[in-house]
């Protein structure tokens, strides 16, 4: 899977992603945030994935691409080190209701509102 265009839409919080197979998919920045395939959020094994909250304002600064196969997203919270692979881009695309389904899920299992609050950052 290729995409054929990339284009990061700032208004509107989405990155508008068409392959070569003919699919277009708009992913919203908090959604590309909260699935970001970095170690940082996923963890480094089954049962340690961080749950992101507060990303619903997020922006994307930037789109640098890596190689030929993929793209790293620069987030307005500081996060940019998520490898988007062109096959994650499409798997979020195809399976967003089911993600984000779940995401809300378990949000509402741990009694979080949606949108979930910005954390407090610690005082040092």
């Amino acid at each position: 899977m290729t995409p054929t265009e990339i284009k990061l839409r700032t208004r509107s919080r989405v990155l508008e992603v068409a392959f070569d197979d003919g699919s277009r998919f708009e992913l919203q920045f908090e959604y590309l945030r909260v699935f970001s395939p970095s170690a940082e959020v996923r963890g480094h094994g089954p049962g340690q994935e961080t749950l992101q909250l507060g990303k619903h304002e997020v922006m994307v600064k930037s789109v640098d691409p890596v190689g030929n196969y993929a793209v790293r997203l620069v987030f307005d919270d500081g996060h940019d080190s998520g490898i988007y692979t062109w096959d994650y881009l499409h798997e979020l695309g195809t399976t967003f209701g089911e993600k984000w389904f779940g995401y809300l899920e378990r949000l509402a299992k741990l009694g979080l509102p949606y949108p979930t609050p910005v954390p407090q950052r610690k005082k040092l």
